[in-house]
């Protein structure tokens, strides 16, 4: 006996919060997504006519997409700690790129919010601040004696 898609969609969302934490927004949304898709895969397969790929742009909202301790590819929908460049070019971007498609600036670390406070925090330690202070007052007088 087949099982529906409900069934089906189930087992998959199952194995997915088996491997990996999701929230209860998450689970609902991978839900709706995963019927939906069995939906049109099952429509299709009955009409004989291929299902069409909409390109909707994300699956997520951009801004939700940069977490505390992950970041969410809005290309593929994999979640890592950084999006490396090894990774955008996979999907033929780069950072520059990937920031101005999905509307980030030109200065939003492309990680998780805990590693960018982490990074911050070291480079605070290290001095990081105090020395860019003291380059930008020594350029400004540079700058001003060539005037």
């Amino acid at each position: 006996m087949s099982k529906s898609l409900v069934e089906m969609t189930a087992e998959i969302i199952q194995s997915q919060i088996g491997s990996k934490q999701m929230t209860t927004d998450e689970i609902k949304a991978a839900l709706n997504d995963t019927f939906q898709t069995l939906k049109s895969l099952q429509d299709s397969e009955s009409t004989g006519i291929e299902a069409e790929q909409e390109d909707s742009g994300p699956a997520i909202d951009p801004k939700k997409s940069i977490q505390k301790n992950k970041i969410i590819c809005l290309e593929c929908g994999q979640e890592f700690k950084m999006l490396s460049p090894k990774h955008l070019k996979s999907h033929g971007l780069d950072s520059k790129e990937y920031r101005k498609k999905y509307g980030f600036s030109a200065r939003q670390p492309l990680c998780a919010r805990a590693l960018s406070e982490k990074r911050s925090q070291s480079g605070k330690e290290r001095g990081l601040p105090d020395n860019l202070r003291k380059a930008i007052e020594a350029r400004t007088k540079d700058a001003n004696k060539k005037k």
